[in-house]
């Protein structure tokens, strides 16, 4: 692995978990499965791919919902972060923000959207490893929402 990674190496691998999603344009909060990849094949970034679905109350899987793609970047010595995303929904974001030991903080620098995507403006993500588990919660800014809790997991490492 590139040395430019080092502030990183806790995101690689398989991540399965569980979270809660909800905004105001939601009739009510869901339960949410995910599985997250995080990889790299030698060069100075990591590749993200991540798949959500909706859960029923008893954790059974209900639909397709989220899935994004993108990559990380280490910049600035190894104290900031970059992270492009990309969704089916016809949005791009880039993510910049600072990185401490096993905690990451985001702030969208950028949002593009076709015009045919939902009305969507920023975001901040907050990652963390906490006791060996995948932590990350995430604010957005929709429609005529200011920033706001929108959802939040807690993933497992799955060999």
């Amino acid at each position: 692995m590139p040395r430019e990674l080092a502030p990183l190496a806790w995101l690689i691998g398989h991540w399965e978990g569980a979270g809660v999603v909800g905004y105001p344009s939601m009739e009510e909060s869901m339960n949410f499965g995910q599985e997250l990849d995080v990889t790299h094949d030698g060069r100075p970034f990591l590749e993200w791919q991540s798949r959500t679905w909706i859960l029923d109350a008893d954790g059974n899987k209900v639909r397709l919902a989220a899935r994004e793609l993108g990559f990380w970047r280490v910049v600035n010595d190894g104290k900031e972060a970059e992270l492009l995303l990309t969704h089916p929904t016809g949005i791009v974001e880039m993510y910049y923000g600072t990185i401490e030991p096993a905690k990451i903080h985001l702030r969208t620098d950028g949002v593009i959207r076709s015009p045919h995507a939902k009305d969507y403006k920023a975001a901040s993500r907050l990652y963390g490893l906490v006791d060996g588990d995948l932590m990350y919660a995430m604010d957005m800014a929709a429609g005529d929402n200011a920033l706001q809790p929108h959802l939040s997991a807690q993933l497992k490492r799955v060999d």
